[in-house]
This record gives structure tokens, C-alpha cells and sequence, in this order.
């Protein structure tokens, strides 16, 4: 129901005055209307919209169904950049504003119509701060551009935020791309299926699942439980990031190729780290130390967990890789001399790697901390309760988490499950890897 003209203003009036005190909520649905209240009877039709509204502690609930994006809906143009929906309004420490799916419902935004001619597409740019963003799906992200380019999904250019159970899949843009902002979490979110046919010969070679470059200063951001596959560069790619980032608790498998099995970019599934291959590029004044632990990497079309030249160390803790070119890869970079050299100064504990074309690379074991690792070495397939990875893209948990598989778990039999872990942490029976074992069934 629509509110008359005069009942309109009195209750907009009321919402300013007990919105002081009070959060306040929002509706958005696929058919609402932007002259509308944005009330649950009577929602907006745009996320833009709905954000003239907000204030610090508010909550944007979005119904569930097909958003059509189209070319006049883009909010602002900047330079070559469209940004569609554009969140540059901030929430406040205690009190963020939320923009969230309805429980049980699926808002899908579709932006396979907003092809802006010469301008790379980012369907949400997030430049506000202390944010959240939770249970959004985006599909169709095109690009127009022949030459060198990128359009994106998701844009995260501010601070305290939080991105959780996001989709995005089926385009021609990088999932979810960080370039400034600090203490940003994102949380059990999906990228697959994203490649690009039109820039620079058709490869996709920009268009990972989720990308991370961080400037100088923008610490304190993490990924955990986040999903990567069939996208046409990389899994997760943090080249030339100012700062550490920690990769907890995630996957990447079978980036690089096509579902069809055409071969793509790059295709590693982490890629963590480097600042380029020219001789003395701009370098931080602290190599960052990036953080992998109990992340997974299987089937990717290059290496599984690639260290890209990076200049320094970091620490690959319980990871497990599975069927890649590379398994492991820690291939460093001497920027003084110019030239790429093994890894060096990496804390490298509890590794788990099996059916690699190659278990471990260009790696200097004399200058790195090794302890607890299982490269290859006197593996069986009977250790495993599964080899299967298929079981990788299964439904996600109640509550978003990443699917209890068999798949790569070893059994609690196996003869190199230990007590501890080499920290001397109980763990119930630990192992190298990801997964902590169980019995067969």
C-alpha cells in the first residue's frame, strides 16, 4: 500500500525523529518503487536509493528475486569507471549499516545489460565505511574494453567492513577486489564461473575470484572461508599489497580453465605476494608478510600455492594441495640483483601436497623454517577418506560455512596423524593439511 502524499511526510518526519534514537529499517525488492516509503509493505526498487535513507545503525533488508541492473542505473561515472551501485555512505564503529538479504531469500543482481561504452563496469563500489554486506548475489558483470581492463563485482575501497555470503559468478569481472581500506573482513563468500571473452585476446587474465593490493597503511584484512573456482586467472591474488593479508580457511580449485576445460590465464589457486619482475620496482620498506593457513588448492591449471617473486617471507601454515602443475611454489624474486631466485625466509609448517605434477619448486629449504611438512613423500590413496573433488562445490552450511567434505581428509589411521601439531597445539589427532582426520564413515 502507498502512503497518500500528506501521511507521507508526517511519517517520513517521525522516522527522522525516532531515528535519532532508535536504528531504523529498510526494504528494498526487486518490484518496489523508488517513490515508495521503503517500508515492508511498501519497499524501494534500488539499493541507491534505499542508502539516501540510511543512518549509522541502520539495516537495508533486500527480498529475494531478480534485480534487472540497466545502463540508467548507474550512479555515478568517474574518469573510466561506472559504478552502479554506489555505498559511499558510512556507518559508525558500534553502529554499521547493513545491507542484507531477507532470511531464506535470494536477491540476484543482474548486470548483464549495463555495457557502458569504454567504461569498466564495478557493479557495487564500496568506498563507505563500517559497512556489511551480507547474503547479495551478482551475476552478468560485462566488459566492453578491448585493451587493458577490468570490470568488477564487488569494490572495497573503505574501511571496517564486512563482506559475508556473497555471490558472484557468471560474468565477465573479478569477484570481490580490494584495493584500499583496513580491518576489512570477508566471510564465506563465492567466486566462480568469471571470465573474460572480450580484453587483451579473450584470455581473462584479469579476472581472478578474489584480488586484495592494498596500499600503504591499510592493514588487517582477512579472508576466511571463501571459495574460488573456474575463474579465468587466478583464485586469490594479492600482488603488489602493502600490507600482510591473511588467507584463512579457504579454497580455490580448477582456476585458469573454462568448465569445458579450455585452458585460460594464469590459474594459480593463491597467488601471495611479489611486486612485479622489473628490476627495482617501488618496493614498501617492510616486505609484507602474508598469512595461508588451512587453506585448500586442488586441480588448478598452474601452481596450487605460488609465492609470485615475492621479495621476502611468509607463513603457510596446514595447507593441502591436490592435482596442480605446482603444487607448492615459493618462488622468490632478489630485487637488487634483479633476477628470481628460490623462496627465502618462509615459515613453512604442517604442509599437506599429493599428485602434483610437482610437489614443491624453487625453494631455498636452508633459509626458510620448515617443520611437519608432507610433500608427496610415501603418500597412498588409501590414506584419504576421498579423492574425489567434486564433493569442493557442495552446498555451504546453515550458517554459511564451508561443507564438512571427505574429500582429501586423512584417515584417522594414517600413519603420519600425530597427537599435536608441530606447535605442540592438541589438536585431537592432527595431521599436515587443512582437514584434521576421521574415521571412514
Amino acid at each position: 500500500m502507498r502512503f497518500c502524499k500528506g501521511l507521507g511526510f508526517l511519517w517520513g518526519l517521525l522516522g527522522v525523529i525516532c531515528g535519532a534514537a532508535h536504528a531504523a529499517e529498510w526494504y528494498v525488492a526487486p518490484d518496489g518503487d523508488d517513490g515508495a516509503s521503503g517500508g515492508l509493505e511498501d519497499p524501494f526498487a534500488t539499493v541507491q536509493r534505499a542508502q539516501r535513507e540510511v543512518s549509522p545503525g541502520d539495516t537495508v533488508f533486500l527480498g529475494g528475486g531478480r534485480y534487472a541492473m540497466t545502463e540508467d542505473k548507474v550512479a555515478r561515472k568517474r574518469g573510466i569507471w561506472a559504478y552502479v551501485v554506489h555505498l559511499d555512505k558510512s556507518g559508525e564503529a558500534e553502529r554499521p549499516i547493513r545491507y542484507q538479504a531477507i532470511e531464506g531469500e535470494r536477491p540476484v543482481f543482474d548486470f548483464s545489460a549495463v555495457r557502458p561504452d569504454g567504461l569498466r563496469v564495478h557493479a557495487f563500489e564500496v568506498s563507505g565505511s563500517h559497512l556489511e554486506l551480507v547474503g547479495l548475489e551478482v551475476t552478468g558483470v560485462q566488459v566492453t574494453m578491448k585493451g587493458h581492463t577490468q570490470s568488477i563485482c564487488f569494490s572495497n575501497t573503505g574501511s571496517h567492513n564486512r563482506f559475508e555470503r556473497l555471490s558472484m559468478h557468471d560474468g565477465m569481472g573479478i569477484g570481490f577486489y580490494l584495493s584500499r581500506g583496513s580491518n576489512n573482513l570477508v566471510l564465506n563468500c563465492d567466486a566462480w564461473n568469471n571470465y573474460d571473452p572480450v580484453s587483451e585476446g579473450g584470455k581473462g587474465g584479469n579476472v581472478d575470484g578474489f584480488g586484495c593490493h592494498p596500499d600503504r597503511g591499510d592493514t588487517g584484512n582477512v579472508f576466511r572461508g571463501c571459495r574460488a573456482w573456474y575463474n579465468s586467472d587466478d583464485g586469490f591474488d594479492c600482488i603488489s599489497a602493502w600490507e600482510s593479508i591473511r588467507f584463512e580457511g579457504c579454497w580455490a580449485f580448477r582456476n585458469g580453465m573454462s568448465e569445458d576445460g579450455k585452458k585460460l590465464a594464469d590459474g594459480n589457486g593463491f597467488k601471495v605476494g611479489g611486486f612485479g619482475v622489473e628490476p627495482r620496482p617501488r618496493l614498501p620498506k617492510t616486505i609484507p608478510r602474508h598469512e595461508v593457513e588451512r587453506c585448500l588448492a586442488v586441480e588448478n591449471k598452474a601452481s596450487g600455492f605460488y609465492a609470485n617473486h615475492h621479495p621476502g617471507g611468509s607463513d603457510w601454515m596446514h595447507n593441502s594441495a591436490y592435482g596442480n602443475r605446482s603444487n607448492f611454489n615459493f618462488l622468490g624474486r632478489d630485487m637488487r640483483a634483479g633476477r628470481d631466485v628460490p623462496g627465502f625466509e618462509h615459515r613453512i609448517h604442517d604442509n599437506l601436497s599429493f599428485r602434483g605434477r610437482a610437489e614443491l619448486q624453487n625453494l631455498d629449504v636452508s633459509r626458510c623454517e620448515m617443520r611437519g611438512n608432507v610433500f608427496g613423500e610415501g603418500l597412498s590413496p588409501m590414506e584419504f577418506i576421498s579423492l574425489d573433488p567434486r564433493d569442493l562445490e557442495g552446498q555451504r552450511l546453515a550458517d554459511g560455512s564451508l561443507p564438512e567434505i571427505p574429500f582429501l581428509r586423512p584417515v584417522a589411521g594414517s600413519p603420519w596423524v600425530r597427537g599435536n601439531d608441530t606447535d605442540g597445539r592438541d589438536t585431537e589427532g592432527s595431521a599436515p593439511g587443512a582437514f584434521v582426520p576421521r574415521n571412514r564413515e
